[in-house]
């Protein structure tokens, strides 16, 4: 195919009297080149963005004809240029982002080139909303001292926003409160079809894209935008121009059928999906619903599903624009004529979903009947772990023996096992403490539910779940009901609509009689801002080492993330966040057993008070467009705190020495105009050998900042108090924080340290047990080249972009895994660190590897390539060598490129300056 005739492949769309230029697809059906029409819808804009870009230099004709001519019988090898119309960053990712940018402005000053020329070149939101931390909760006031805390906290990093926000083109910012990322993308930022400056009379339209720096940038697939998420450092790069690099997707079907029937919600359905999809296997694919049944799904509970790909593994999961799109975009306020022009454009293109249309291929088919979703939960500790709400007290007992195997003395352990197999003779054989809350002594036991947080972007962002919570309060507290004293409760929504409509219909009264006050609008709970528990209930869970838990309507509940001293997590709906907070114990069947009993001693079941389906559609006719209209009109303004923030000015920060939120990053110091050659890896020592499952939480995580951590002592030293240490999250623009709190959750279980939890390891040869940073400057002083051993699933959960960074600056040079997550993958290879896979059947324990030996990795300096075989030589110090290959995982020709420049950024800093 030669050079695509722009005659032939351009054209014009009028809407409303305004002239649009377009990239027409079915210039490629008329022209022979593939078949568009039978591609799923996510291709399609794949196919649209080369199509557009077509130039011959970074997207070839060939690569259009190759995509357009999909076969979904064959693996991908081709490796494309996506370019995104926008960058998405949240606050925790975000200040980072603006860090490095700056420091690439001082770099490329350094080197003779114009700072200026560090600059979005795409359009760039940041909004802030994983800062806000549940302090006060249960109080009416809780809202205006959790924000006031927050300001107070973060001052040093809005002000640094605050000046980005004036030194860079291209770039907004969201101020805090005004709600979380995902859910003001969904409502407001998002535009479905993107439009360009206008241009002589006319002006481009195009698919709206975006790439993001949290994992769940996923959930804007729900209004047909094509858009993942990816690391910091990778979203940097393309704000700057650089395309996204990727291998032609994967795309799995999945086939919804019937409706989901009364009871069930989109949050039980997308843990169903959550665990059939894991089961399948889809890291890196994209998924594509399809189906009947997705005429019976809202555009919100499309959301929900949406929204938690990155915990199904996929890269995104997508639905294309339907009738059911272009009314949500009217509900939230959309523009009349950006709506006629989504409607059109789409039509014209091919990307609205019409009933009866022909199904795309694709590479496999799931099938999900919708009246098959259950009440579910998922936990303790794994978002795919699904439990069926009649089955969730079996599974904790479970759960708890399990965890208390080890601790237990033998005559405890043979009671609980005999209580976790059902036998409830006796009395209740659980760990338990006394606790003095409102002047009564209450006995706290192994499974009190602790935390209870209605939360998160999944669930707040659908008013059926947050209606049906709100319903559920009132019938609750109407049969004399009231939540357990030892649950801390709150209610965090994603949106200030939110908050809107519950009053609206009536129910915030009721959430607030039950301890769910407004306690912020962001992350909160979900993303481990859920603050300290109240001290009698912290002491009694310390003293006693008490295996609680927590109940969070939100996408993520790994080891250690939700709060340091709730060891047990589970995912659940609103209204059954509300259920456990009334319960307060999760050794109970909400299916069976009563919550509790009203004034007049007769039992209150979940049934008796869970709402119907006209009762959620009826408290659902308040919501009106003009909530949306009205929130959302001075979204960039923010409020009096923000406004009187004063920011220096000026194309380059001035870095203050003093600062222990925001300093220069080092990525860019001492950095030669020119890369030096790739070398092997010789004389290497194991810094970390962990096991499945290892999450961006455990190795970067975000939440408290443990005193006696590598971090804590680092900021006591600088004269910080440990009341001001805030999170490792808010302190993501500051390395030395972030290289000490690498690998430093609590939750940690390194094999070099055998009975320890944390960041502890063995130094080698010396036999030292220390904390994994000071091993690490030990290492470094030596000179020693530096590898982590893992197992499968390595990096799975958030996009995190430190949980690369940060094991780069310890002198981390290659992470041997047995599989890795799609984003951090991505991460570590834009970091200059290899990520290198066992080949198949292969792993630590089958190599017989104790992590103790002397590693070689021969093959970098010889030619590395993408999926090349590297040799790895692991020495003991007695014994024969233990020798085997390893697959280096740079997926693309442009990924070995960033290797060898030492990362994405030093290569972007190096174009600019050829």
């Amino acid at each position: 195919m030669g050079h695509l005739d722009s005659f032939s492949s351009r054209g014009t769309l009028i809407v409303a009297g305004q002239r649009h230029d377009i990239v027409r697809l079915d210039a490629l059906d008329k022209a022979r080149v593939g078949h568009p029409g039978r591609l799923p819808y996510s291709l399609r804009i794949l196919l649209e963005n080369l199509l557009r870009r077509e130039d011959g230099s970074s997207v070839t004709a060939d690569d259009v004809a190759a995509l357009a001519g999909w076969d979904p019988a064959s693996r991908a090898s081709r490796e494309i240029a996506f370019m995104p119309a926008r960058v998405l960053l949240q606050d925790f990712t975000g200040v980072p982002a603006v860090a490095d940018l700056a420091a690439m402005r001082d770099a490329l000053a350094r080197l003779g080139g114009d700072p200026a020329r560090i600059n979005p070149v795409q359009p760039a939101d940041l909004v802030i909303d994983h800062s806000v931390q549940v302090d006060a909760f249960g109080t009416p006031d809780a809202l205006r001292i959790n924000a006031g805390k927050e300001f107070l906290r973060n001052q040093e990093r809005y002000v640094f926003l605050r000046w980005g926000q004036q030194a860079f083109r291209n770039f907004r910012v969201v101020p805090p409160d005004t709600g979380i990322v995902h859910q003001v993308n969904l409502e407001r930022l998002a535009q479905v079809v993107f439009r360009g400056e206008p241009q002589g009379g006319s002006r481009p339209a195009y698919p709206d894209t975006l790439v993001g720096t949290d994992s769940h940038t996923t959930m804007i697939n729900a209004l047909g935008v094509l858009g993942w998420g990816v690391g910091g450092i990778e979203a940097e790069a393309a704000m700057l121009g650089q395309p996204i690099s990727m291998l032609v997707p994967e795309v799995v079907g999945f086939r919804l059928t019937g409706a989901m029937p009364a009871g069930s919600t989109a949050t039980d359905l997308v843990l169903t999906a959550t665990q059939a999809l894991r089961a399948r296997g889809v890291v890196g694919a994209f998924v594509e619903f399809f189906g009947d049944g997705v005429a019976a799904l809202s555009l919100p509970d499309r959301a929900t599903l949406a929204n938690m790909a990155p915990e199904y593994g996929a890269t995104m999961g997508f639905f294309p624009v339907d009738d059911e799109t272009l009314r949500y975009l009217r509900l939230t306020g959309r523009p009349p004529e950006l709506v006629a022009l989504v409607e059109s454009y789409c039509k014209e293109q091919g990307l609205f979903r019409t009933a009866g249309a022909p199904d795309p291929v694709y590479h496999d088919i799931l099938t999900l009947d919708l009246s098959t979703i259950r009440p579910s939960l998922a936990g303790p500790r794994r978002p795919q772990d699904r439990i069926p709400l009649d089955e969730a007290k079996r599974s904790f007992r479970a759960s708890l023996a399990g965890a208390l195997k080890e601790s237990a003395a033998p005559a405890d352990l043979e009671r609980l096992e005999a209580w976790a197999a059902g036998d409830g003779a006796g009395a209740d054989p659980r760990p338990a403490a006394t606790v003095s809350l409102d002047g009564d002594t209450r006995t706290l036991r192994a499974g009190s539910v602790v935390i209870a947080a209605i939360t998160s972007c999944t669930n707040t962002s659908n008013p059926a779940v947050m209606l049906g919570a709100g319903l559920l309060a009132r019938k609750a507290v109407r049969r004399g009901l009231r939540t357990k004293p030892w649950v801390k409760t709150s209610l965090a929504p994603g949106s200030q609509v939110v908050a809107d409509y519950l009053r609206a219909a009536g129910v915030m009264q009721d959430l607030e009689t039950l301890g769910f006050h407004l306690v912020g609008f962001g992350c909160t709970t979900c993303i481990g801002n859920s603050g300290p528990l109240p001290e009698p209930v912290a002491e009694a869970v310390q003293s006693n080492g008490l295996w609680v838990a927590s109940v969070l309507s939100g996408n993520r509940n790994f080891e250690g993330r939700v709060n340091p001293l709730v060891r047990a997590n589970y995912l659940a709906s609103p209204p059954l966040v509300v259920a456990y907070a009334l319960a307060g114990d999760m050794d109970m069947d909400l299916t069976r057993e009563p919550l509790g009993r009203d004034p007049q001693g007769s039992p209150v079941f979940l049934r008796d008070i869970w709402p119907t389906e006209e009762e959620i559609r009826d408290a659902g006719a308040a919501i009106d467009a003009g909530m949306f209209s009205r929130r959302y009109q001075d979204v960039f303004s923010g409020d009096a705190s923000w406004q009187a923030i004063q920011a220096p000015s000026g194309s380059t920060y001035a870095w203050s020495d003093a600062s222990t939120y925001i300093k220069r990053p080092p990525f860019f110091d001492h950095m030669p105009r020119h890369p030096a050659p790739l070398s092997d890896i010789e004389g290497g020592r194991v810094l970390a050998m962990l096991g499945d499952s290892v999450t961006t939480d455990h190795i970067s995580p975000a939440g408290s900042i443990p005193r006696d951590s590598a971090a804590g002592r680092w900021l006591m030293e600088q004269g910080v108090k440990p009341a001001d240490f805030n999170s490792y999250g808010a302190r993501r623009g500051n390395h030395e924080v972030m290289m000490r709190g690498t690998f430093g959750s609590i939750r940690l279980r390194n094999q070099l340290a055998p009975g320890t939890e944390g960041a502890w390891t063995e130094h080698i040869p010396s036999g030292e047990t220390m904390t994994l940073f000071d091993a690490a400057m030990r290492y470094r002083a030596d000179g020693v080249p530096l590898v982590v051993l893992a197992g499968k699933e390595y990096g799975t959960g958030s996009s995190r972009d430190w949980a690369a960074k940060g094991p780069a600056l310890l002198g981390v040079r290659a992470v041997i895994a047995e599989t890795f997550e799609r984003i951090h993958r991505s991460n570590l290879a834009g970091m200059g660190v290899l990520p290198l896979q066992y080949e198949p059947g292969q792993s630590a324990a089958s190599l017989g590897l104790t992590g103790r030996e002397r590693f070689a990795i021969r093959g970098i300096a010889a030619g590395l390539r993408p999926g090349a075989a590297v040799a790895v030589i692991a020495s003991p110090e007695e014994g024969a060598p233990v020798r085997f290959q390893a697959v280096a995982r740079l997926d693309t020709p442009q990924e070995v490129e960033y290797q060898r420049h030492g990362g994405i950024l030093p290569y972007v800093l190096r174009s600019l300056l050829a």
